[in-house]
């Protein structure tokens, strides 16, 4: 495949700099501006701080790049033009007509793979919606877990989805979710969920050791580190499932489908909560990408012991 290293990026992998990857979906589509922008940087720095170098993944005018200089990031965020949300399926197309857009986690851990970086900073992934009976609707994310070796770190899956049935989902794919420092699923928004985990680590480099397990020694696919989201700025979970049911009823209104669904959904809770749920997931993304940084840097350690 044919990549397009930022300078910061190329120069890492000369020198041997571990490397996180990031998705940009959450500039381009996920996050008002120019909170997207400060939250995009606000995390770079979280990984560079630990020790790692930051690789936000997107297409610009067709182009698979890998790491961004700061005139595309900033063209991401603001978007005065129609950016395109990229997961797995439609990066031929984005690639085939020159096109510019953020990517999902499915695309985000696709590219990583390929560019040989084994682990990734995200908020939350996507999962099994609310209402899949109806709609069938479930995030291209599950698979790309399974598929791609990537360490993806988040805060649980969004609030937003089904967490029960996603959690079965990531479990008939064969995809490990691991706790850090936590027995329960983080639930994006807030540190519960009623939902308990077989599994945790309780740092960077015990999660590098279960990482380095699963890549290097046993060949399997992708697993997920979550983190509960800072206590400072998360939300009671009762408060977040009443906004979440009256947002969902709101978009079943007004029609929202698709990729669509949860740009509207997190703008809503936005709103219904003054705020409170945007300064949730700026913290959030910060304090993902600060473990992901520590994570990059131990499992790159461990390499270099072997």
């Amino acid at each position: 495949m044919d990549l397009r290293y930022s300078e910061e990026v190329r120069r890492a992998k000369e020198q041997g700099v571990p490397l996180v990857a990031m998705e940009t979906s959450v500039v381009a589509q996920g996050l008002p501006y120019p909170d997207n922008l400060g939250a995009a940087r606000a995390c770079e720095e979280a990984v560079r701080r630990a020790g790692a170098v930051p690789a936000p993944i997107a297409v610009v005018d067709g182009q698979v790049c890998i790491g961004l200089e700061e005139p595309q990031m900033r063209r991401l965020a603001e978007g005065r033009e129609r950016l395109l949300k990229l997961a797995s399926r439609d990066l031929a197309v984005a690639v085939a007509r020159g096109a510019t857009g953020g990517t999902t986690v499915s695309a985000t851990c696709e590219l990583a793979a390929v560019a040989g970086i084994r682990v990734f900073a995200t908020g939350g992934i996507g999962g099994v919606h609310r209402g899949v009976a109806e709609h069938l609707d479930i995030s291209q994310d599950i698979w790309a877990l399974a598929r791609f070796p990537v360490a993806v770190v988040c805060a649980g899956a969004k609030s937003v989805l089904d967490l029960p049935k996603t959690m079965e989902a990531l479990e008939s794919a064969a995809v490990p979710v691991i706790g850090v420092g936590t027995d329960e699923l983080p639930s994006f928004y807030s540190r519960s969920s009623g939902l308990m985990l077989e599994h945790r680590v309780e740092d960077a480099a015990e999660a590098a050791r279960v990482t380095r397990a699963r890549f290097e020694t046993l060949g399997q696919g992708g697993l997920l580190f979550t983190v509960p989201p800072p206590e400072d700025t998360s939300l009671p979970r009762s408060d977040v499932e009443l906004h979440i049911a009256s947002a969902l009823a709101e978009a079943e209104r007004q029609g929202i489908r698709g990729k669509a669904v949860t740009p509207f959904l997190l703008s809503e809770m936005a709103r219904r909560t003054s705020g409170k749920t945007l300064r949730a997931n700026l913290a959030l993304l910060a304090n993902n990408a600060r473990f992901a940084g520590q994570l990059a840097v131990a499992y790159a350690a461990q390499g270099s012991k072997a």
